[in-house]
């Protein structure tokens, strides 16, 4: 039987400055350490979601940057239009990698890259 995904919901207070602490089991959960930076994203229904900025090391792709600004922007603009992804498709993509094995830590071929 699949797991099904928990919401967690933690209070945190504002401050008059406007600021708060991230949550230590959100930190956790993030992967957060001192110094990381969290990015806010609030979509058209008032749902706000946190998530650890991660550094890019191909942010001057403009291809990229105009893509994702476009999927940012489409799900605060129609949130409803997001769906999780069916257990066919979770299935069969398992079966298309089962005993596929990926060192993501090696350097890319010159065909590859």
């Amino acid at each position: 039987m699949a797991k099904t995904a928990e919401i967690l919901e933690i209070p945190a207070t504002i401050t008059d400055r406007g600021q708060t602490t991230v949550p230590a089991a959100i930190r956790k959960m993030l992967a957060l350490g001192k110094r990381d930076q969290v990015v806010f994203r609030g979509l058209a229904d008032g749902t706000v979601m946190i998530s650890k900025k991660e550094a890019r090391e191909n942010q001057d792709d403009p291809v990229i940057g105009k893509f994702l600004d476009f999927l940012a922007r489409d799900m605060a603009k129609e949130p409803a239009r997001i769906r999780p992804v069916s257990k066919s498709t979770l299935t069969r993509g398992k079966a298309l990698v089962k005993g596929v094995k990926i060192d993501l830590d090696a350097a890319l071929s010159d065909d590859e890259a």
